[in-house]
């Protein structure tokens, strides 16, 4: 029994329920009050409190068992491509900066919240990022100086390209996050956006199937494959 099935123990409504209310608050750029709104519609009658608890509780749950099969089945990939990027945050009006881990495919490794943007805070998001995915053959980065510092204290130096246009895959990959962003009316601690960002970029890649590169047949085939594996995910 794996510890999502244990967490469900706990709880009145069904596993079914809880499921659908994290995916959707999550997934789609809905408030809390949006979501209740849409549950009352299908007979589901919740409070938007119990939206929030629901997603605080098992959203990181259920994202960590997105990434564990998606570390598992990319772990040891050749050629693997990774684009490394920063994004502007304001948290109640300061200024923090959230780091950006994107493959090739366009799919979030890892993101990480830092009050500043020097070596050391891009040393720290290179360890947990090579720590967690392990080491990738080529790393595109902007001409943010912090790289190649914290490259060179690793040894993977070697590895970096810097291009005009060659992290167009990283800087596209913020928009999802920055359309949840403004239906959340913004972040009010650190701690919270470093947790929904994560839990976020997990849900989006599982999700994400690139509709506007493939046909329609294509895309609802994968759109059906997603959704199937995420119910035996968490079922």
């Amino acid at each position: 029994m794996s510890k999502v099935d244990n967490s469900f123990r706990y709880f009145n409504s069904s596993p079914e329920v809880i499921r659908l209310v994290v995916m959707m608050y999550v997934r789609f750029p809905l408030s809390l009050r949006n979501v209740e709104d849409l549950l009352f519609e299908r007979g589901i009658d919740i409070c938007h409190e119990t939206v929030r608890f629901w997603w605080n509780r098992f959203g990181p749950l259920f994202a960590a068992d997105i990434r564990r099969q998606r570390v598992s089945r990319m772990r040891g990939f050749r050629h693997w491509r990774w684009h490394f990027d920063e994004v502007f945050v304001k948290i109640n009006g300061e200024r923090h900066y959230l780091w950006r881990a994107v493959d090739h495919e366009g799919e979030v490794l890892e993101s990480y919240v830092t009050k500043k943007r020097d070596k050391a805070a891009a040393l720290r998001f290179l360890k947990k990022a090579l720590k967690h995915h392990g080491k990738a053959e080529v790393i595109v980065t902007d001409g943010l100086r912090s790289y190649p510092a914290a490259m060179r204290d690793l040894g993977i130096e070697d590895h970096r390209e810097m291009g005009r246009w060659l992290n167009n895959r990283a800087e596209n990959s913020h928009l999802p996050f920055r359309r949840r962003e403004r239906a959340m009316l913004r972040f009010r601690q650190m701690k919270s956006l470093q947790k929904f960002a994560s839990v976020h970029a997990n849900f989006h890649n599982h999700f994400n199937s690139e509709r506007h590169l493939v046909d329609r047949q294509t895309y609802k085939a994968a759109r059906s494959t997603a959704l199937a594996e995420w119910q035996n995910l968490v079922a």
